[in-house]
């Protein structure tokens, strides 16, 4: 693997780590951007931090690679609809709207970043 794509993936996956983490750090903010109609959402910011932490240490292994970044695909999949209703329900003290919009298509982008290590 060229040490762009070394660089790339350690990166990618150091980032899933970190976001993961946060989710304990500061779960407040992951309460504000849950959609009401998800239910336990406590629990849900919980275990999506666990499995964010847990996606990305499987990307540092060439074994469990390809599973977990097809996980991270889905995972981006799955917390699309927080993305949009934090962009809808936009707080004074959350980033500007023009961000929260921006991240939107974004995330295609990390979708397509992760299936480059599939």
């Amino acid at each position: 693997m060229p040490d762009t794509s070394v660089f790339s993936l350690y990166s990618m996956a150091v980032l899933y780590i970190l976001a993961g983490i946060l989710h304990f750090v500061i779960p407040k903010f992951y309460l504000r951007i849950m959609p009401p109609y998800i239910p336990y959402p406590k629990f849900v910011v919980w275990i999506s931090g666990l499995i964010e932490i847990g996606l990305g240490l499987l990307l540092f292994f060439p074994e469990t690679r390809s599973i977990g970044a097809w996980g991270t695909i889905l995972l981006l999949i799955a917390v699309f609809p927080a993305n949009i209703y934090h962009y809808q329900s936009r707080r004074k003290t959350d980033p500007p709207k023009w961000t929260l919009f921006l991240r939107l298509p974004l995330q295609i982008v990390l979708i397509y970043w992760a299936y480059t290590f599939i």
